[in-house]
Formats: structure tokens, sequence, C-alpha cells
């Protein structure tokens, strides 16, 4: 599964790629909303996990929005430190509020990508 990270804050980027990787996910960064929609715009992700306040004209909303109009099935998680956000009514995203445990952001994950799983149906 490739999971697309954007994040501004070196730090927690790195943490959350590590994280990601130790569990075999295909990680790839951006540090910016533009960086991230210019990505998708070459390529896919199954999931995109983004920080919703971003330095730069792009925030986290709107990449989900641009990356979702190339791939309508992408799965969202918004990550927040700042007051308590609750995702759009999208389905397929939800958020988690910042900081957050690397088995949070796992657990999410498979949350989100349940839905695409045909045993979710017995």
């Amino acid at each position: 599964m490739r999971i697309l990270v954007v994040e501004d804050d070196p730090l927690i980027r790195e943490f959350t790629v590590e994280a990601l990787r130790e569990e075999d996910y295909d990680v790839i960064q951006a540090s910016s909303g533009e960086e991230a929609v210019a990505w998708c715009m070459r390529q896919t992700a199954d999931v995109l996990v983004t920080d919703i306040k971003l330095p730069g004209e792009v925030d986290g909303w709107q990449i989900a929005e641009r990356c979702r109009e190339h791939n309508p099935g992408l799965f969202v998680i918004y990550a927040t430190g700042f007051s308590p956000v609750v995702a759009r009514p999208v389905p397929g995203s939800l958020s988690l509020h910042k900081p957050y445990h690397p088995e949070e952001l796992l657990r999410a994950i498979r949350q989100v990508t349940a839905s695409r799983s045909p045993s979710d149906s017995k």
C-alpha cells in the first residue's frame, strides 16, 4: 500500500514516515501542499495522511480535494495539532489530533482502508 504523508514539521514527518516504513508501507513524503498536489498529478497513492494547516497557498483540505479529482478512491487521514477539527463529511476520511502515537496512525489507516475489503460485508 502506498501512503503519501504531507507534513511541514520535519521531525513529525520523519517520525511518521519511519513508523509507516517499519510496517512495510511504501511511503512518499511532501513538506508542502504544493509539493503534494504536484505529486498527486503524476502518481497515485492509496492513503493520504496530511496536516491540515500548512505554509503556502494549499492546505490539507485542498490537497485532499485536488488529489481526489485524479484519484477518487483515495483515503484521507487529516492530522492537526490545533483545536478539535472534524473531518469533512467525505467517505473514506477521518481526523487524528497531534501529537499522535504511531499505533493510532496505523489503526486509522486500517480503519479507513477496511471499507475496501470484501470481508467487511460478512
